[in-house]
């Protein structure tokens, strides 16, 4: 997914919702639900069995524990809070699918609302909303946390015993926020658990600083589900050719959906919003509606990842002819990104400077557009920091971190990333692409809406790199004998 590496994106706070304080709340319920006589809710409230399940240990247990302790050896004698964050409202009384704040489940292996992390003089503790109570009508009458409703949430027990952490009910948080002594919040995760604590901007945005930057090294676990993330991402992109007749016939969506249907079988979701680029659509960097015609004749661009269940995502993308065979003037462009591409990965190594790729990559495709005849001065002109003319037909950066967001560690301090250097355990995005808009009157005709950008997952090793995502075929050859292969 293409990304400006010069300025990490930085997050926006969000705007949760406050969660209940406790099963004695009032259920959450809307104006249309029938009435609940008390006769109803008393007989309701009787009769069930009690049950508790015995989860096995979740097996990020062991590293993220490893991972709370180096992050309370940064911050002895303090408090450290990091929330998961609540529901967010799709529209009216719908909310979107809950996934949880990042840092929350890089420290702790939970994915479950509502629950905070709070980290003390070496203790960690969960605070968490556990699954509902026969005493009370949350269970049967509650949309958003009720059993009934949305489905059968943890036990407390349950959590410790999977996650290897000690738990404790969410009502009892805000005593424990109340007691005296340096606390650090990430903030934007949670709007009650930011309310509870006065705001300390240097602090905080300290806070976060950190737990970007301590993603930045994967460990092998991490690695590994990068690698399952990216070989689920393989077969979901193989799905989506092998319904070609259908992608002719309903278009960009169907392979959407296609791609979306192997994401929810084999892992959490999709990474980010798939992007389908078919035609003129491929040089919208970030096209996600998804809307237009597969064209024979034309490129599709596909930038697609899968979000495996510990959240981690691959984040590949392919530009391929919709008549499975590239033409002289496609091939020619095709090449050119290629190259470049293959440049940018060659230049990853541990030592390297981050940027290394980008410049890499930058400097095949300036001198491309120079031998085309598009570049108004030459391509070392064109490269010039004071210049970057070339970039009217490139217009983002080569790379970007992956982990368990598409774009990670983006409040990483720029020191480190995007100025510093790589060091082995990094996994970042090579990407370079060309675009060239169908109302660009500086470039001939028949190049004027076509789209092509090529991307792989790449993990610095101790002698060099390795990519991720090998396996989905990029050289033209390959990616045209793949195609007939599964359309056959």
């Amino acid at each position: 997914m293409s990304d400006n590496t010069e300025s990490p994106t930085q997050p926006t706070p969000a705007d949760t919702a406050t969660p209940p304080e406790g099963t004695d709340s009032q259920p959450r319920t809307e104006s249309h639900d029938p009435a609940v006589p008390e006769a109803y809710a008393a007989f309701m409230r009787t009769g069930w069995g009690d049950r508790e399940l015995d989860l096995p240990a979740h097996p990020v247990a062991p590293w993220a524990a490893a991972r709370r302790a180096r992050l309370a050896e940064m911050f002895p004698g303090e408090r450290l809070v990091v929330p998961a964050g609540t529901f967010k409202v799709r529209s009216n009384d719908t909310d979107y699918r809950f996934r949880p704040e990042t840092a929350h489940t890089y420290l702790s292996g939970n994915q479950t609302t509502d629950a905070v992390l709070v980290v003390e003089d070496g203790e960690s503790t969960l605070y968490a909303r556990p699954r509902s109570s026969r005493d009370t009508d949350e269970f049967f009458r509650d949309r958003q946390y009720g059993e009934l409703w949305a489905g059968r949430r943890p036990s407390l027990r349950e959590m410790e015993a999977s996650l290897g952490l000690p738990c404790r009910h969410i009502d009892e948080l805000p005593e424990r926020l109340r007691a005296s002594g340096k606390t650090r919040v990430l903030r934007g995760a949670d709007a009650a658990v930011d309310r509870a604590v006065a705001g300390d901007d240097v602090r905080d945005e300290d806070f976060a600083r950190v737990l970007s930057e301590m993603r930045l090294v994967k460990d092998s676990w991490e690695l590994e589900q990068l690698q399952e993330a990216c070989d689920v991402t393989t077969l979901g992109f193989a799905d989506s050719v092998r319904e070609w007749d259908n992608v002719l016939k309903y278009g960009e969506r169907w392979i959407e959906g296609t791609f979306f249907r192997r994401a929810r079988a084999m892992g959490n979701d999709i990474g980010y919003d798939s992007i389908v680029g078919g035609g003129r659509h491929a040089t919208t960097l970030h096209w996600i509606d998804n809307s237009g015609p597969i064209t024979p004749g034309d490129l599709v661009l596909l930038d697609m990842g899968v979000e495996a269940s510990t959240l981690y995502t691959a984040d590949v993308t392919r530009t391929i002819p919709v008549d499975g065979t590239f033409s002289p003037v496609q091939r020619e462009l095709y090449t050119l990104v290629l190259t470049a591409q293959q440049a940018g990965i060659d230049a990853v190594r541990p030592g390297a400077p981050f940027l290394a790729a980008h410049q890499a990559a930058m400097h095949v495709i300036a001198h491309g557009l120079e031998d085309m005849g598009l570049l108004p001065v030459s391509a070392e002109e064109a490269l010039s920091p004071d210049s970057k003319v070339y970039a009217r037909w490139t217009l983002h950066g080569t790379s970007h971190m992956l982990g368990m967001d598409v774009h990670d560690c983006a409040r990483a301090s720029t020191d480190i990333y995007p100025k510093g250097d790589l060091e082995a355990g990094m996994v970042l995005t090579v990407e370079p692409g060309l675009y060239f808009q169908e109302d660009d009157l500086l470039v001939p005709e028949e190049l004027r809406g076509i789209g092509i950008r090529i991307e792989d997952d790449i993990v610095v090793t101790e002698n060099g790199a390795r990519n991720l995502s090998e396996a989905l075929p990029r050289d033209i050859t390959d990616i045209e004998e793949w195609m007939a292969a599964l359309r056959a």
